[in-house]
């Protein structure tokens, strides 16, 4: 689950019982008020002053709206609000971020999810959009969370858009858009993120590469480190068979291979 907004009461009699156990049992203890831990509230959130966002460039720019004790949550945002200069603008530039990934992470910071929200192991139903990914926008917007959070230092919130990517049905066509964006943005050394993308292909590659052969060859030549993943993997996976043990890729919980039939609409390998 997301970080909680909202931090928890303290009481005088559990402070009391804190100090106790620091100090030593049967010494006297006494504890002001003024020494109690404040408690927050989310009115005390949303009294702090208000942060101006300015997202995106050209067409896609818009300013958005904050309240600075939420933004703080994240180290990069707190950074960011501690050189504001005194009774000068609280405006921060974000030009190179995508706003609808933004509205998410405020989402994120106001209600501790975004939508759709997760329902056990599926996504909460978006009637605006079909069930079935057909060109990788829903992994996308997911995958852009995914990189937001890493930029401004918000683990559970990389995790929970990580987790929404694996339960989101997709196509060979979305798949491929996913992986481009994925392999295009993000670090070599994010294996967490990028694993799963090969491994996903290279449990499927028989049946993916008959619905977009080309996007895939495609792939493969503009991302060499891709096509190295999957060969890898694929590779691994033939030697583990030939040595009868069991499959590397059966370790990580990926699943079996596909045939034909079950090509369309596929879940994701839950990572």
């Amino acid at each position: 689950m997301a970080d909680p907004i909202i931090e928890p009461v303290v009481t005088a009699a559990a402070a009391a019982a804190a100090a106790a156990a620091v100090v030593g049992e049967g010494e006297d203890v006494e504890i002001t008020e003024d020494e109690l831990p404040k408690r927050v509230t989310f009115l005390d959130y949303l009294k702090s002053p208000i942060v101006e966002l300015i997202v995106g460039q050209g067409d896609q720019n818009s300013t958005l709206s904050a309240h600075q004790d939420l933004l703080t949550q994240s180290p990069f945002f707190e950074q960011k609000c501690a050189d504001f200069a005194a009774g000068g603008p609280r405006r921060i530039n974000l030009a190179e971020e995508d706003v609808d990934a933004m509205g998410s992470f405020l989402e994120y910071l106001y209600k501790g999810e975004y939508f759709p929200k997760r329902i056990g192991e599926h996504l909460e139903p978006d009637a605006s959009l079909p069930e079935v990914d057909e060109n990788g926008e829903q992994l996308l917007k997911h995958a852009r969370v995914y990189n937001l959070a890493e930029k401004f230092f918000m683990p559970a919130l990389k995790a929970l858009a990580h987790s929404k990517i694996h339960r989101t049905t997709s196509t060979a066509l979305g798949e491929i858009q996913y992986a481009r964006y994925v392999y295009q943005t993000t670090s070599r050394t994010d294996t967490t993120i990028r694993k799963p993308i090969a491994t996903f292909w290279a449990t499927r590659s028989h049946v993916l590469r008959h619905e977009a052969e080309e996007e895939f060859r495609a792939m493969c030549l503009e991302f060499p480190q891709f096509g190295f993943d999957v060969l890898s993997l694929v590779l691994d996976q033939k030697e583990q068979q030939q040595g009868g043990g069991s499959s590397q890729l059966a370790s990580v919980g990926v699943l079996p291979q596909e045939t034909p039939a079950s090509q369309r609409g596929r879940k994701r390998a839950r990572q």
